[in-house]
Parts: C-alpha cells; structure tokens; sequence
C-alpha cells in the first residue's frame, strides 16, 4: 500500500507541476506549425511570395499562448517561431505534419500531441488527487511505522501484547482461538489482582505466519497453550461423513 500510494503520489505530482504544462507547451508549438503553412498558403496565393518575403514575416511571428496559467513558469514569453518555419524550401511543400517530425526529431521531443489542451481545471484535479494521495501516503506511514515497533512476546512466565500490556500466564482464564486458523486473530481473557480484561493476539498483522520465518505466531501460540491452564474456546475438527448440527456451539476445553 505504501508502495502504491507513493507512486501515485509522485505522478500526481509530477503531472500537476511539470507533466500537463509541459505537454500544453507542444500542443501549441505544434499548432504553431499549422499556421505557418496556411498563412504561406495565404500569401502565395498568386505565386508570387519569395523567400526573402517569407523569412522576413515569419522572424516576426510568435508561437500563439492562452493566457491561462498552464504553460510551465520558466517558458520565456513571447516565444518566435522555430527557425525551420522561416525555411521557404521547407514550408513550400505545406507538409505541416513533416515538418513537425523534423523539428521534434531534432529537438528531442515525442511527435505525439494530445488531441486538446490541458486548462487550469485538470491541472487542479492533479493537484487535488495528489494531496489526497499523499495523505494516504502519509497515514500509511504511520500505521508502518507503528505496526513496525509492535510485537507479541510470550516467555515462561507473562505474555505481552502489542499494546505492551503485560500479563502473568497464570492469571490468563480464557483463551479463544475460533478465528486463529482463519484470520490469524486470537483472543485473551485475564483476572488478576488488579483487575480484568481482554488482550487481542493478531498474528496475521506481524507475519507471523511467513513460513520463511519460521511461522513465529504459530510458535508463539504453541509456547502459550503448553503453558495455559484455563479455559480454551475454538472450533472442533469434524470427521468426514460425521453429521453434527450447524448450531452446535464450538468446542470448549480445559
């Protein structure tokens, strides 16, 4: 889960703050492409527009930008046309689309241009999917960090949850173990001096059942039972073809 939130949480990011901007920056170079190559079908209408005339129109045209907030904040505004726009021989053939492939190949960039534009509204939903996503990093982490510092501790003597409460074996006088083989969860009833209570054993949480590991819950509850001498509540095995009612309630021994 850690895992999973963190790299959602970095793509969100990363979508927000350069992704979507840096996207919106090619989406409008790459319009600006097509509209060098209808206004050369403009002006040479009559055939008649020479190349020193061409160059000397499109050296002073800009790359056309919304003034919404969705271009990346180090573009330098406002921006001329690529010098390969100015090029009469390359711009006669009105291939707007051959022209671009050249000018991303040679710059680097992917040919590939998103049908529309990234607006302010989409690049706030990155953004507000990315502090949702960091929250649940951050809320993950903690719930790590807290399971981490746990453990379930049991010697001759006391057990000790993952609370850090401590209590004497011989003062444990119920132990009911109906979810233990199903969902690792066990559960401790105690009477001692001071009072009374409940402790939840939740090996699952820990591991405790990597077999890699050594199963330390299974062991841990090995460990408890030989030393428990009250009341133990879990289900009884039935034999193939044995008929016993559902209602039957678990087995109980001492």
């Amino acid at each position: 889960m850690l895992a999973m939130f963190g790299v959602f949480t970095v793509w969100f990011y990363y979508d927000a703050a350069i992704g979507y901007r840096a996207k919106n920056e090619v989406f409008f170079m790459e319009k600006a492409f097509h509209r060098a190559v209808a206004d050369f079908t403009r002006m040479n209408a009559d055939g008649g527009l020479t190349a020193e005339a061409w160059a000397e129109f499109a050296s002073s045209q800009e790359v056309e930008y919304p003034d919404e907030d969705v271009l990346p904040r180090s573009l330098e505004r406002p921006l001329p046309w690529p010098d390969i726009l100015a090029d009469y021989e390359k711009v006669r053939p009105l291939q707007a689309h051959l022209l671009w492939r050249e000018y991303t190949r040679d710059m680097g960039l992917n040919e590939k241009v998103s049908k529309e534009y990234f607006t302010p509204r989409k690049i706030h939903e990155q953004w507000v999917v990315f502090w949702i996503c960091l929250a649940l990093t951050l809320v993950t982490i903690f719930f790590l960090t807290r399971t981490l510092r746990r453990s379930l501790v049991a010697d001759d003597e006391t057990l000790t949850d993952a609370t850090g409460k401590r209590v004497a074996c011989d003062d444990l006088t119920l132990l009911d173990l109906r979810k233990w083989d199903t969902k690792g969860i066990a559960f401790v009833e105690y009477q001692s001096a001071s009072g009374s209570g409940r402790m939840r054993l939740d090996g699952l949480t820990y591991g405790g059942f990597r077999e890699e590991d050594g199963q330390p819950a299974e062991q841990l509850m090995r460990h408890l039972r030989e030393r428990f001498s009250g009341e133990i509540l879990e289900y009884a095995e039935i034999a193939p073809g044995e008929n016993t009612p559902a209602d039957d309630p678990p087995t109980t021994t001492t």
